[in-house]
């Protein structure tokens, strides 16, 4: 992949960022409606969800027609070029709906199946994160971004997402239960994007869940790599829908062996 290519996925996807994020923090109406449910009643999806996701695969269209896309709303259509888009126009859909501050807007580029290019945009911090693939990862207007620095499990702030069908939150309660005496304190932001982004910006020592989805990983698992971040799944394993884990190297072995041993990646 060349460097020009780099720049302009890159460019491609801040804008397209940019003017998503815009329109789900301007455009929030004050009796947000509900468009439809997912797998529970907690999972929604709302009308600026799909707006949103409308308006970025739009942008995408009009920059690069022939590249494919894969979107969390059901935006889906193949491509030619080798380039795929992973798009989520609203991680965090319940603190969304509720005026919480963490969710956000995230926007990978895959070229021949590897990431190279992710984009996260937390409206409400007025933050946008993005990484190129061996280029690190940075805070627009704010340099670059590093993991923290070593530090043992025990003294690890780690924070999780939980999912919406009831059988598999009770099993994530009891793992949650049997790590939180292993580290500092657990954290449950209600965005995988923005806990990635954090874990890159050195505001969390690690961060896992299980039931993610590849638009929900993308872009966010690339920014914490490119800040000297692990990421993976169970042991020996890439993140994927049975377990995503990422952490600073101190704290990511640790981590994951107790998660495997703990059985977070199943019932």
């Amino acid at each position: 992949m060349t460097d020009p290519l780099n720049a302009e996925l890159l460019g491609i996807a801040l804008e397209a960022a940019r003017q998503a994020g815009e329109l789900l923090r301007d455009g929030r109406p004050a009796d947000l409606g509900v468009a439809a449910t997912k797998s529970s009643p907690i999972d929604v999806v709302t009308e600026m969800d799909i707006a949103a996701e409308k308006l970025i695969t739009g942008h995408l269209g009009a920059h690069r027609p022939d590249d494919a896309v894969l979107g969390e709303e059901g935006a889906s259509s193949p491509g030619t070029t080798g380039v795929r888009w992973i798009v989520d126009p609203l991680d965090g859909t319940v603190n969304y709906l509720y005026g919480l501050p963490s969710w956000a807007v995230s926007i990978a580029a895959e070229y021949h199946g590897e990431t190279v290019v992710g984009v996260v945009a937390v409206p409400m911090r007025g933050e946008t994160y993005h990484a190129v693939l061996g280029g690190g990862a940075w805070l627009a207007g704010g340099g670059p971004l590093r993991c923290r620095a070593a530090a043992p499990l025990d003294q690890a702030l780690v924070a999780t997402g939980f999912n919406y069908v009831q059988s598999v939150r009770a099993h994530q309660a009891d793992v949650a239960q049997r790590l939180i005496p292993q580290v500092r304190d657990i954290r449950r932001g209600g965005s995988a994007a923005v806990d990635l982004c954090d874990v890159a910006a050195g505001r969390l020592d690690g961060y896992y869940e299980r039931g993610l989805h590849p638009w929900d990983l993308a872009a966010g698992d690339l920014i914490a790599r490119e800040a000297g971040a692990l990421t993976g799944g169970r042991p020996g394993q890439p993140p994927s829908g049975e377990l995503a884990v990422a952490a600073t190297p101190a704290v990511f072995g640790p981590l994951q062996g107790l998660l495997d041993e703990a059985g977070a990646w199943h019932d």
